[in-house]
């Protein structure tokens, strides 16, 4: 009777990871925040190895505002497939599936709303509807990264002309068109990848650009007193490395900075660091 209590408590265990098949080696009950991850100090440290960063490409993922959800990407290397996979906290647990291709981008910060694109998805009893448009003003605009802040302003990239991120705010309760940021943040061969603060005080993005560390570097660009923005400034050496680091985003809950890093040609892993690192760069007025 014993050898069945603990064989049903192991099965039990084993399917409660996440439903999907592992070997014993991999068994691992993930619990607590962050799916079960010792947060980092201010150096950087890969986010969930061997879980979520493994020896693929492995891309920034996004997690609800309620920090119960994370979404990311991955290129696998061995079936050169691309699939979308969501981390689910419930009962304690953290639990992993695998969804549709199409789902997943940058959640908004009320948590109802999934950009991807110029085309985004609305939360409906906890699940996400089908695609919808942005509106005519974007349906033209290829956008690969889109990220939004809590008045609503989109700043975003363009898979067509990469190297121009563009802004979009609500004015007199409007959306209006379009507009490029300047030559502080609008400068390089590779600018891409944008994550605006939630209160509009900086944005973050990626770039190749002079000075850099050899690859595509991180770069942050905090707001002035006037309303507009300062000089670029790289993430330094702790951050960015000769290959390419890219795809930041912070938590919503604003304690962390994810970001992707090249490992080798095919392998890109997911790191986070403590979200302070961005203080220690924001200029003293």
């Amino acid at each position: 009777m014993r050898r069945f209590v603990f064989a049903a408590i192991f099965m039990l265990s084993f399917l409660a990871i996440n439903g999907k098949s592992y070997s014993q080696d991999d068994l691992t009950i993930l619990e607590g925040p962050y799916i079960g991850q010792s947060p980092p100090g201010l150096v950087p440290e890969v986010f969930a190895p061997g879980i979520v960063s493994k020896d693929h490409g492995d891309w920034t993922g996004s997690f609800t505002p309620d920090m119960k959800e994370y979404y990311f990407g991955r290129y696998n290397n061995k079936t050169k497939k691309s699939t979308k996979i969501v981390f689910k906290y419930a009962n304690g647990q953290w639990r992993e599936s695998e969804i549709d291709v199409d789902v997943g981008g940058f959640i908004s910060p009320d948590g109802n709303t999934m950009h991807d694109g110029n085309q985004y998805r609305e939360r409906i009893d906890g699940d996400w509807s089908e695609l919808k448009s942005l509106g005519s003003v974007f349906e033209k605009i290829s956008i690969m990264s889109l990220t939004v802040s809590n008045n609503g302003t989109y700043v975003f990239d363009e898979r067509d002309r990469v190297g121009t991120l563009r802004y979009s705010r609500i004015v007199d309760g409007e959306r209006e068109a379009p507009r490029p940021f300047g030559k502080e943040i609008n400068t390089g061969k590779w600018t891409a990848h944008p994550f605006i603060a939630l209160d509009e005080s900086y944005i973050i993005w990626d770039s190749e650009r002079r000075g850099g560390f050899g690859g595509v570097d991180l770069y942050i660009s905090f707001r002035e007193k006037d309303g507009s923005w300062g000089a670029a400034i790289n993430f330094g050496d702790k951050i960015n490395t000769s290959g390419a680091d890219s795809g930041a985003k912070v938590t919503p809950d604003g304690k962390y900075l994810f970001f992707n890093r090249q490992i080798s040609a095919d392998d890109y892993d997911v790191y986070w660091v403590d979200a302070q690192i961005i203080e220690t760069l924001r200029p003293k007025f």
